[in-house]
């Protein structure tokens, strides 16, 4: 292909052709002449072996190939070099991609070629090395390929390895691999902090039987890097019961077994157990996790958006975390079980028409994976959904196939272990756009406020799943709509929404938080709002409960508002402002996962232009 330019001084009339193949042209050319000995001017020798080459070429590819030719040193005055320390296999290879660009990297050869990649600092065969051994990590290979990247100093190899050793601790640690780890690379491995696929309780025994999975010479060396890497063992996440079975079944009498026994128990005791995380994520391991806060779907000015966004409470930066796998959808429900986030129903426009369905989708951040799980019976918009035990609760919406005659509202029950949904008995009344909330300690789901039909309502209502009954509560004091029920303690906090003018039916913001006693079946107005808003999303994270986005009136033009973020101290009773949302957003949901800590996506998301 032949790029034409036209000389911008006419008077030369003058037309530059560029052609695109030259490059390899060049290549070739220059390959012809090494393999027909033509204008050679160096010869290599490796290991008793010979090759021969162009100084141009070697010093085009090679920083040390260039200083060694074009600056006075004696080398640059030679015809023969003699190169230690390498291999002849490895030193082939680079020549033949120095004339080809070419590079056939298998398990034999990459040790060979990124010891004389890197002997002659050329980059872009060192990362070919290090993506090659990347994608051939396994089981029985991560320690040599560990090894190797801290020889070479590879970084991005290095986090791939031990990301890798993590993610798959269990079956690593029941290989002979694992008992090959030096003492540095056990602590590495504890001090990278990457998300494990078992308990901590797990952790510390593999790691006590490394101890001990050795001879009497490689023991004392070990023992030597015992205290530094017991306090990389969260000690906080082990329930002392099940401490007291893993040293009752590691250690015996040995004097240097009692030795160490006593430094198991002492790091113990300095970390004093703290739980960290609360029950309802039902975390495996905290380690390599961190709470984050999620937004998730909603409108901007862009329209609709699947997206789902994160901030850890670290930084407050907002990233990117995925996308719900379905055509742009709003109104749908969603709950966090296990740590994992469902997002299940909601309603997308096909055709000018609104579409509700029924279908469900999980995600795990610790594998980044969504998968899809059985629909629901019906389908359902603006429905509430909730975790109450170990299952999970739909109730009431909108579906298509909804009879108007019935006066109450359709629920039903999904059980994550066997993947299907089964009816509960229906709410006694008909509710859309209402809020959910569960009473963790005694089983109980909570469903307040919402709409019967074109009424707004201020009934509540409470879901015993061990007896399968509903009861009636004390209404709420104001009636409310697309709100939020939150569960702090023996509380419900109530947040966000708009009721009816009795008159002109339009919309009126409410201002208030009021909080319902589970204990006493009683309300109360807990504080006031500094800037309510239409559709917000509202969550609570350690105490606090946050507002994020909505907007203040109908224009959902008046951008005033609609990126804030406030946040309410429900201990202390204060408000404060923080950072906005990178961009304008309304109808979305809130909700708190933790997710790893180190991801490949940590760019900050900025979408300051989507708001001017």
């Amino acid at each position: 292909m032949i790029k034409t330019k036209v000389n911008p001084d006419k008077a030369l009339h003058a037309v530059i052709y560029e052609y695109q193949s030259h490059h390899s042209a060049l290549l070739e050319g220059l390959n012809s002449l090494r393999e027909q000995g033509q204008l050679l001017d160096i010869i290599l020798e490796v290991e008793e072996q010979f090759f021969s080459a162009h100084k141009a070429v070697l010093a085009a590819c090679s920083d040390y190939f260039r200083a060694m030719f074009t600056e006075p040193m004696i080398e640059s005055r030679q015809k023969q070099i003699r190169l230690n320390g390498l291999t002849a296999k490895g030193i082939r290879y680079l020549i033949d991609y120095a004339y080809t660009s070419r590079l056939a990297l298998n398990q034999e050869n990459v040790q060979d070629v990124l010891a004389a990649a890197t002997h002659c600092q050329m980059l872009t065969v060192v990362q070919a090395c290090s993506s090659y051994l990347q994608s051939k990590i396994d089981v029985d290979n991560c320690v040599d390929i560990a090894t190797i990247a801290e020889n070479y100093s590879l970084s991005q190899l290095k986090t791939k390895v031990y990301t890798y050793m993590s993610e798959n601790l269990l079956e690593f640690s029941n290989s002979c691999a694992f008992y090959r780890l030096s003492p540095q690379q056990l602590e590495t491995l504890l001090a990278y902090e990457f998300p494990v696929d078992c308990t901590e309780a797990d952790v510390l025994n593999i790691i006590l039987c490394w101890f001990f999975h050795s001879d009497n010479s490689e023991l004392e060396l070990r023992f030597g890097y015992a205290l530094r890497i017991l306090r990389k063992i969260h000690f906080s996440e082990i329930p002392s019961k099940k401490l007291e079975e893993i040293l009752e079944k590691v250690f015996s009498s040995g004097e240097c077994e009692r030795s160490m026994y006593k430094l198991v128990l002492s790091e113990a005791y300095r970390q004093k157990a703290i739980n960290r995380f609360g029950s309802s994520h039902n975390l495996l391991n905290s380690r390599g996790m961190e709470l984050a806060l999620l937004k998730i779907g909603g409108f901007g000015m862009n329209g609709i958006t699947n997206e789902i966004t994160y901030c850890l409470s670290s930084d407050r930066k907002w990233r990117h975390l995925t996308s719900i796998p379905h055509v742009e959808q709003c109104n749908f429900g969603t709950a966090v079980f296990n740590n994992e986030l469902y997002v299940v129903g909601g309603c997308f426009n096909q055709s000018l028409q609104e579409d509700i369905h029924p279908f469900g989708f999980k995600y795990s951040p610790r594998y980044n994976k969504w998968t899809t799980m059985a629909p629901m019976q019906i389908e359902r918009c603006r429905f509430s959904l909730n975790v109450v035990g170990n299952k999970l609760y739909a109730v009431g919406g909108v579906s298509e196939l909804e009879d108007i005659t019935n006066e109450m509202s359709a629920c039903e029950c999904y059980d994550p272990h066997s993947d299907s949904w089964h009816n509960i008995p229906s709410l006694p009344e008909h509710k859309t756009q209402h809020a959910g909330a569960t009473y963790e300690k005694e089983d109980l789901l909570f469903v307040s406020g919402g709409m019967d039909r074109d009424i707004v309502v201020s009934t509540m209502y409470c879901y015993n799943s061990i007896t399968s009954t509903w009861r009636t509560c004390s209404p709420m004091l104001t009636p409310r709509a697309d709100h939020a029920m939150l569960c702090l303690k023996h509380k419900l906090y109530v947040c966000g929404g708009w009721m009816e003018e009795s008159d002109t039916r339009a919309r009126i913001l409410i201002d208030s938080i009021d909080a319902y006693n589970i204990l006493e079946d009683s309300w109360e107005v807990v504080t006031r709002i500094p800037t309510p808003r239409y559709h917000a999303g509202i969550v609570i994270v350690d105490n606090k409960i946050y507002f994020i986005g909505g907007f203040s009136n109908d224009d959902i033009f008046d951008r005033r508002d609609i990126s804030n973020i406030d946040c309410y101290d429900v201990e202390k009773n204060v408000w404060t402002t923080e950072s906005k949302y990178p961009q304008v957003v309304w109808e979305h949901t809130c909700a708190t996962l933790y997710v790893p800590k180190y991801r490949d996506d940590l760019e900050v998301l900025d979408f300051t232009s989507s708001r001017s």
